[in-house]
This record gives structure tokens, C-alpha cells and sequence, in this order.
């Protein structure tokens, strides 16, 4: 595991063990979803978020292409919503937000991880133009606090004073959102979660 810093920290922490187990039981339960389930679960989340306030008025949100059977939030750009969107771009240890048009496939490529990300011409996003983050999470707690894949890259990211202040909702399946995670002293709760029955906190 990976600390906001970019060092190795100990593997057989009690967090670090429990996470592990934690994040295999929960991306097992993820995969064991039907299509028309997984299907349905994004469509209802899309809605809450195209609904609330806080996506309403912002004009640039951060986004994420859904992998790993993640909630998909693909609904929200071709619903023809106002705002620009941004997303991420894996550089060493740290994302780049690229604007782009979601629905433009030549505006990805595959990354590092295998994982569709913006093309190096497309504008960067500064945190000044934020006015949204929405996080891809494995679960998220009724404290804000995240469990992502154990790379650290939202961490350190909003371990940074420029994004520290962004409003951010975790996006997690209903079953994913769970009474308290295991947590490191380097975890940066985020503001807010959405599953697919609605805003949690």
C-alpha cells in the first residue's frame, strides 16, 4: 500500500490487512451482480445525482469511466447536461484532469492500468475550476471515509490545500456503504456519499 507521499507503508498493518479483505469480499459482491441489476443500480444513481443541488450548479464536475463494474455514471453526460466534465489522467503517483467530451472516444486512450483515460493534448483542468468531484470508491463509511484499490491517488490528491476544499461525493452501491472502514492516519474523509437510494451524507 501506498501512503498520499508515495512510500510503501507496512503491509501487515491492522488496517492494511483489514482493508484487503475488506476490498476483495466487496469488489466479489460487485462482480456477482447481474447487468440489468448493475444496470439499474447506475441509472438510479445518475438520477439522484442529476437532481441535487450540488451537481446542478456546478459548472465542471470531475468524473470517472466506470471499470470494474462500478457504478456507471454514463447517463449524466448524455442526458446533455450543461457542464464540463474532466477525468483523470495516472502520472506517477499523482492524476491530471483532462477536459473532454465524454461520449468522443478518440478523446481516450488506454493508460498504465488498463484503464481508458484522456488523451495528453486535451486541456488540463486547475483545482480553481472545480466545482465537483465525484470519487469511484469500493465502499465508502457514514464518515466520509473511502476505501478505493489501495494506490493512493484521491488521497493525495486531496491531501493537497488546492483540492482539499472541493466538494466531493463518494460513489458507492448501496450495499458498499457501510457503519465505519478501516482507516490510515493519511485518509482524507470525503464531504458526501450517493448510492443508488440517495444522498447519505
Amino acid at each position: 500500500m501506498t501512503s498520499p507521499d508515495g512510500y510503501l507503508q507496512e503491509k501487515d498493518s491492522s488496517a492494511a490487512l483489514g482493508k484487503k479483505a475488506l476490498r476483495t469480499q466487496l469488489l466479489q459482491r460487485r462482480r456477482s451482480l447481474s447487468f440489468l441489476d448493475w444496470q439499474t443500480k447506475s441509472t438510479l444513481i445518475c438520477e439522484h445525482l442529476a437532481a441535487s443541488r450540488a451537481f446542478q450548479e456546478a459548472r465542471v464536475v470531475l468524473a470517472y469511466l466506470s471499470t470494474h463494474q462500478e457504478l456507471d455514471l454514463s447517463s449524466l453526460w448524455q442526458a446533455s447536461s450543461p457542464q464540463r466534465w474532466g477525468f483523470p489522467r495516472c502520472v506517477r503517483q499523482d492524476l491530471v484532469w483532462h477536459q473532454c467530451v465524454p461520449s468522443s472516444p478518440e478523446h481516450f486512450q488506454l493508460g498504465a492500468y488498463g484503464i481508458l483515460e484522456p488523451i495528453t493534448s486535451l486541456p488540463v483542468l486547475h483545482p480553481e475550476e472545480v466545482d465537483l468531484i465525484l470519487v469511484p470508491a469500493v465502499a465508502c463509511d457514514r464518515q466520509g471515509f473511502r476505501l478505493g484499490y489501495g494506490g493512493g491517488f484521491y488521497d493525495r490528491l486531496l491531501s493537497l490545500p488546492a483540492w482539499a476544499k472541493k466538494p466531493t461525493v463518494g460513489i458507492v452501491f448501496e450495499f458498499a456503504y457501510l457503519d465505519r472502514l478501516p482507516s490510515d492516519p493519511w485518509d482524507c474523509p470525503l464531504q458526501s456519499v450517493c448510492t443508488e437510494t440517495g444522498w447519505k451524507t
